[in-house]
């Protein structure tokens, strides 16, 4: 064996690190497959192949008839064995909506962490289907007070991609651990969600570190089981 990849998995690869390198933002309407083709010099069946790989490690979704769009946000590499890979929504045209963005203090989650501190910046978001507005999910997530993040809440976030913002801010995800399991929403819960107390949804948790152990970011989140899955990688 020569171990040369073949085509369709060195466009994948290329066009993955792209994606991961922010060169194609999470939303992003990849480049059709006709336009890929002649960038590549290839057969759209073998652009077809490298866009069903890409789907496969869950930085792209197909949507029939509109292309296929990025889904990869940031969030730490999911292709290594054993990694739960991002939670990628499925089929379905969606935009986020930040809610809130403020300036808090948790002791209780910082000794969870290992912090010192117990400072943070929570970002509150819901992402909606479009265009009827339904609910898909909800997150907050905790970042720290790091020069770049710490002047979110009184400039907010706009339409800046939360990893766009860590990026600038030298918060780069290596590892981490992401647990996923079933939950029956409350009152409070069902009240952002829009949704009846007691549906279920899934509920996860996430906490991303920089190469030197240092803590990027805590998401909790709140997801829709008809419209997220979550895909596991291993051997």
């Amino acid at each position: 064996m020569t171990g040369v990849p073949l085509k369709h998995q060195r466009i994948g690869r290329i066009l993955a690190t792209e994606i991961r390198t922010g060169g194609h933002p999470a939303g992003e309407r990849l480049p059709g497959e006709h336009a890929l083709a002649a960038r590549f010099g290839v057969s759209r069946t073998t652009i077809r192949a490298a866009l069903a790989e890409l789907t496969e490690q869950g930085l792209i979704a197909t949507r029939t008839g509109k292309g296929s769009y990025v889904v990869f946000d940031g969030r730490p590499p999911d292709d290594r064995p054993g990694r739960a890979r991002a939670l990628a929504l499925r089929d379905v045209d969606s935009a986020v909506r930040t809610l809130a963005v403020r300036e808090i203090r948790d002791s209780a989650l910082a000794a969870g962490l290992g912090l010192e501190k117990d400072a943070f910046v929570c970002v509150e978001r819901t992402r909606e289907r479009v265009p009827d507005g339904t609910v898909l999910s909800y997150e907050r997530t905790f970042l720290p007070p790091v020069p770049g993040v710490r002047e979110l809440p009184a400039r907010g976030l706009g339409q800046e991609p939360l990893a766009e913002v860590l990026r600038r801010a030298g918060l780069r995800p290596d590892h981490g651990e992401q647990r996923v399991s079933g939950h029956r929403i409350d009152a409070r819960e069902a009240g952002l969600l829009r949704r009846a107390p007691g549906d279920w949804f899934l509920a996860g948790r996430r906490t991303s570190r920089a190469a030197d152990g240092s803590f990027v970011e805590h998401v909790v989140s709140l997801l829709d089981p008809d419209h997220f899955e979550l895909t596991v990688a291993f051997g």
